[in-house]
């Protein structure tokens, strides 16, 4: 036998050899599928991703200058409504004096009594624009606005103040006592919502 003959029965025997061999009580596509079980799984490498890499919400400055826009128009919000609750409290304040508002401080005009009954009324300890009920009203609106955050309640705060300043110019001087009143329960107010003595506003 040549030795071509040999080495050609070789590499075909090894051919063979790597092929499962079926067991005579299984069949041949079972033993198939079993050596495929057999055989190493290869996992999916996930890699870890930059987290520096992405972007923050301050690297985006059409975000920063919305947010900034929108803590200023609340700002404003509260300093008009300030202004407005304020004057009104003071008219209301006039009126049950016995003159109205601005013209009738100067006393052209006088009140007739049905007007200045219901001016009282609303200038008392419990009425509409006494000073338990105008105070609450502010600081609910500024709470409405800031929620607890004491930083964004500081700058309602400021916001007050300016109102209040606001409505002195309207005024044309220094407001009615009952308008000092509220000023000093509104501030009261503030400070307790800003050190946490309440969470919500109190009598």
């Amino acid at each position: 036998m040549s030795v071509n003959g040999i080495t050609g029965a070789s590499d075909l025997y090894s051919a063979y050899s790597a092929q499962p061999v079926a067991p005579k009580d299984k069949p041949a596509e079972e033993t198939a599928q079993t050596a495929k079980a057999s055989e190493p799984e290869v996992g999916v490498v996930y890699e870890k991703s930059d987290a520096a890499a992405t972007p923050g919400i301050y690297a985006k400055p059409d975000i920063v200058a919305q947010m900034k826009a929108d803590a200023e128009r609340r700002t404003a919000q509260l300093q008009s409504l300030v202004e407005k609750l304020i004057s009104q409290q003071a008219g209301k304040a006039d009126q049950a004096n016995g003159s109205i508002w601005d013209m009738l401080r100067k006393g052209q005009v006088e009140v007739d009594p049905e007007t200045r009954a219901q001016a009282q009324a609303d200038i008392a300890e419990d009425g509409y624009w006494g000073v338990k009920q105008t105070s609450d009203r502010i600081v609910e609106f500024a709470q409405a606005l800031a929620g607890d955050d004491p930083e964004k309640l500081g700058k309602m705060r400021d916001a007050f103040l300016k109102g209040y300043k606001m409505a002195e110019k309207t005024w044309g001087g220094k407001l009615p006592e009952i308008s000092q009143k509220t000023y000093d329960a509104v501030l009261d107010k503030f400070d307790k919502l800003i050190n946490g003595d309440v969470t919500q506003t109190q009598a």
